[in-house]
């Protein structure tokens, strides 16, 4: 089997840099990519090419089976195995492909919205609206003759809390996320990087591991006998809190799995943490809270730092009294004490029977436009190398571009819109562009790092 890599050189806002060198969890998209296939074919993988262009595909080997896809893309074990089980099965070239329709809830309400990279078609088997993914398999060499493989998600609703009335757009059902047994997404918008780390990710997770105990009376019986064993409660035992080699854990800290936690972190007294992810080397101190949040490598959150629902990139200081929500925080930025990310909009929208419903979020697309998300509840998105001070306030959806300071003033320190490089505090000072470097210019512009190297264009 070849492995062919269609790249997507595009830059993601705010970030300013394509969507397989961001971090998904806890790991870089690319190596995502590169363990789900290694896991898939074992031995029997050979890297193909790399192609900028789509149409080079029609130049692949054909002296054996060939999997084409784009870097961009962000899919699970569950999601590939299914793919490649049934292109084998039909013996033809085929493409990946998801249902659109209501009956796919979780690929409408988070795979679709912001995206551009899927091509809308139907499915000639059952004439249902279908998107085709840019996953391609080919059993020997290239044809134009490609059959569609729709994958469903198998998604169930799940709510992560009980909420008021008030606070959910339909007020039969509570707040809810629809949690699917196979994902993908196209990582073209902060949103996704947050719907893939924490909805298809740690939060999916948990979901999986509750059904796998409500089918398996086998794997009961072993939670409840390690629990005994260790005299603690099931969801604290090892057998759902994998803890890596040289990490230190007060005993006064509270864990509730599934939860990973890496090499060589230290978790702090009274730190609580549920089904999250956490990477090496990461300090989580007294008091924090962490639940339902991935930490990447080399993170540090000093005391009563909260994270609910959020994903942070490596080396990401979140300082004390910080809340972050639904929120997605890049590569070696600081944020600072006090700051509060807000999740939900406070003024609603006439629901056309003489009540209210809460307005949709909006979120800024591959081309920053403003785009609905159709989510009701969502934080905000901060870029690599960003510095921002201490007791502000940022409004649901917002962006700050990668290399920002700000400072928090009488003049902003609610930011009710995004933040570009440009409206950077810094640039005020007197230093100007020396008190802080830009290491993240936009697609097409140039600029330094920190030793001060030119970057060649995008």
């Amino acid at each position: 089997m070849y492995r062919y890599v269609l790249e997507d050189t595009r830059h993601v806002l705010p970030f300013n840099e394509p969507a397989s060198k961001l971090i998904i969890g806890t790991s870089i998209l690319s190596f995502q990519q590169d363990e789900l296939f290694a896991r898939r074919f074992k031995g029997d993988l050979k890297l193909g090419d790399t192609f900028r262009d789509r149409e080079r595909i029609r130049y692949i080997r054909s002296d054996d089976e060939a999997v084409v896809y784009r870097d961009s893309l962000w899919f699970d074990q569950e999601f590939i195995d299914t793919f490649i089980e049934r292109a084998r099965a039909a013996k033809r070239a085929c493409r990946a492909a998801i249902f659109t329709d209501e009956r796919e809830r979780a690929f409408t309400a988070y795979t679709l919205p912001l995206t551009v990279n899927f091509e809308p078609s139907q499915d000639p088997a059952t004439g249902r609206p279908i998107a085709l993914a840019d996953i391609w398999y080919f059993p020997a060499g290239y044809t134009e003759d490609v059959l569609p493989i729709p994958i469903e998600s198998e998604s169930e609703p799940r709510g992560f809390y009980s909420v008021p009335d008030f606070m959910a757009q339909d007020k039969v059902e509570e707040l809810t996320h629809h949690l699917p047994k196979r994902a993908i997404l196209s990582i073209e918008s902060w949103v996704h990087i947050y719907y893939a780390s924490v909805i298809f990710g740690v939060f999916t997770r948990g979901f999986r591991f509750e059904e796998e105990i409500k089918r398996h009376n086998f794997k009961t019986l072993k939670l409840l006998w390690r629990g005994i064993l260790e005299q603690k409660q099931v969801l604290t035992t090892s057998a759902v809190v994998k803890v890596g080699k040289d990490t230190v854990i007060d005993p006064s800290a509270i864990i509730s799995g599934p939860t990973t936690i890496g090499e060589r972190c230290y978790i702090g007294p009274g730190a609580v943490i549920d089904n999250s992810s956490i990477g090496d080397d990461v300090t989580v101190s007294q008091g924090c809270q962490v639940m339902l949040s991935t930490i990447a490598n080399n993170s540090f959150l000093p005391f009563r730092a909260s994270l609910f629902m959020t994903s942070l990139m490596s080396g990401t200081i979140i300082a004390q009294n910080t809340c972050l929500q639904m929120c997605v925080i890049g590569r070696d930025s600081f944020v600072g004490a006090g700051n509060t990310f807000t999740d939900f909009n406070l003024i609603g929208e006439p629901d056309g029977r003489g009540g209210v419903i809460p307005r949709s979020i909006k979120a800024s697309n591959l081309h920053g436009e403003l785009e609905n998300v159709g989510q009701v509840v969502l934080g905000g998105a901060v870029g690599h190398n960003c510095r921002i001070g201490s007791g502000m306030i940022i409004f649901p959806g917002r962006m700050i571009e990668s290399d920002v300071t700000l400072f928090a003033s009488a003049q902003r320190r609610v930011i009710t819109r995004d933040v570009t490089f440009e409206e950077s505090d810094h640039h005020s000072l007197r230093m100007g562009e020396s008190a802080h470097l830009r290491q993240y210019p936009r697609q097409g512009e140039q600029g330094e790092d920190i030793a001060t190297r030119t970057w060649e264009k995008w």
